[in-house]
């Protein structure tokens, strides 16, 4: 069973014991195939569709050195000329809000969608949302992210979830998880309509049960299942410019700055070391 070690308020499942080393979101090269290993060679430019008990940094030492390790079956191959900070990208941020969007919020032509949060994942899910045909209304206080979210596609921008309010949405995914957002993604969508918790902003929070029980809301958490064809196809998105991940590249011996940044919320989207050799 894997250890959960609370974190700050919050529970992180890790199948190692501390210390690990982080990096969870890679692409690269095969520098070695493991024995009966077959259709993969030295060389081949991969990622992998993690989940979370498969994926560097969880279950294993991750990404952040010179080598990890992946399981085969998860792996996909990267489309010809792939940008490696995409890839990368692709293999939670993008495969996380294609999981809350598609899989679980079963998002399609026609439908209106609400997106509640527009950092590295609700960005990207918006975009993924209006690649299914939906239109796309979201709730993010930061202004200075309307503009590229409203370029990217989305009709309108809010600053509260609770600005929509009795819309009838068909699907809202939540994507900050601070409990009154999802409180009020229930309100915003239609009777029988479906709301996905892909957040954790807090670990712990209580929703009113009536808002929930008397218009038969669908409440779904969601989360990578390290589905291949899942990864395969947020790159297929990613590969016509129809879905593209924020990202910053920096080195690898920034990664500690890195991280100081993004604790301090300094980062919209990805920082991505990258390694060269």
């Amino acid at each position: 069973m894997p250890q959960r070690r609370r974190l700050h308020g919050g529970v992180i499942p890790l199948t190692i014991p501390l210390p690990v080393i982080l990096g969870h979101e890679a692409s690269g090269t095969i520098a070695a195939v493991g024995e009966g290993v077959t259709g993969w060679a030295v060389g081949d430019a991969v990622a992998s569709a993690i989940s979370p008990d498969d994926a560097p940094g969880v279950s294993r030492d991750g990404a952040y050195a010179e080598y990890t390790i992946v399981s085969a079956a998860k792996l996909v191959r990267l489309p010809e000329g792939m940008d490696w900070s995409q890839a990368a990208a692709a293999t939670d941020a993008g495969l996380t809000s294609y999981t809350g969007v598609v899989v679980y919020g079963q998002v399609g032509a026609g439908d209106r969608v609400g997106i509640v949060g527009l950092g590295g994942l609700g960005m990207t899910g918006a975009q993924i949302a209006i690649a299914q045909g939906a239109t796309v209304v979201a709730a993010e206080p930061r202004e200075a992210l309307w503009e590229t979210a409203k370029a990217h596609g989305v009709s309108e921008v809010v600053a509260d979830v609770e600005e929509l309010e009795g819309r009838d949405l068909d699907v809202v995914i939540d994507f900050a998880g601070f409990g009154t957002t999802t409180s009020g993604a229930i309100r915003a969508v239609k009777t029988r309509g479906r709301v996905v918790l892909v957040g954790l902003g807090r670990s712990e929070w209580t929703i009113n049960s009536i808002d929930l029980v008397s218009r038969a809301i669908d409440l779904q958490g969601a989360t990578v299942a390290g589905v291949p064809e899942h990864l395969e196809a947020v790159l297929a998105l990613m590969g016509d410019g129809r879905v593209t991940v924020a990202a910053e590249e920096i080195g690898f011996a920034d990664i500690a700055e890195g991280l100081g940044r993004l604790q301090r919320g300094e980062v919209n989207g990805r920082l991505v070391a990258r390694l060269d050799r």
